[in-house]
């Protein structure tokens, strides 16, 4: 058994992401992205892959290499797995190194500036029913992801990061402020659907008179 110490621990999450986006190589797998944050769990990963769809979503197919892991992560949060497990080929997924750094560095100023106020805090917020609601949100938001929808990954990949980062650092206030801003789009998606469904009624029945 190896007990060496890993040898992040003790970085703050900016400051691994920075690092692994400077490692040689051209690409950047997710077994080595797990392998980098070590013991920080599900939280972590799904910070990362959040923040990493956020940015980068909009190149064809990411959203779906990213979204099945969040999919799993969820899922296992869902049901109360203790350890953070996904399947070899999925570990094996890569993306480009330079996209990877690209994307660290479009979030690091922010993200630092958060770790600086980010403490543990409304311990309530971190309870066993807390991260298994919040693995049922992943789930969903996951689900989004993967859906062929243009324009749709910012926000998701913006509530499974925050979420990531909430359970990550114990930050009750980061967990709010996901569940606040998943209910405020979801709403808002709901409104605008209905909008287009009466919408598109009202011209049918307009046209169903004309003819």
């Amino acid at each position: 058994m190896n007990d060496s110490p890993h040898p992040y621990d003790g970085l703050p999450f900016s400051e691994v992401l920075a690092r692994v986006g400077a490692r040689p190589g051209a690409q950047v797998s997710l077994e080595e992205l797990v392998q980098a944050f070590g013991e920080r769990g599900f939280g972590a990963l799904l910070l990362l892959l959040g923040l990493i769809s956020a940015v980068i979503g909009a190149i064809p197919g990411t959203t779906t290499i990213l979204g099945l892991p969040m999919l799993i992560l969820g899922v296992q949060l869902l049901f109360r797995r203790d350890e953070l497990w996904l399947p070899g080929w999925i570990l094996k997924r890569e993306i480009e190194r330079k996209a990877f750094a690209d994307a660290a560095s479009r979030v690091m100023p922010h993200l630092k500036r958060v770790e600086r106020f980010s403490r543990p805090r409304l311990q309530f917020m971190s309870t066993d029913l807390s991260e298994c609601l919040i693995g049922l949100a992943c789930v969903i938001w996951a689900g989004v992801l993967m859906l062929p929808l243009i324009g749709f990954n910012l926000f998701p990949s913006l509530f499974v990061a925050t979420f990531g980062f909430g359970l990550m650092q114990r930050d009750g206030v980061a967990v709010i402020a996901a569940w606040v801003g998943s209910a405020a789009f979801a709403t808002v998606v709901w409104l605008a659907w209905e909008a287009i469904m009466r919408t598109i009624e009202a011209v049918s029945a307009w046209w169903g008179g004309l003819v």
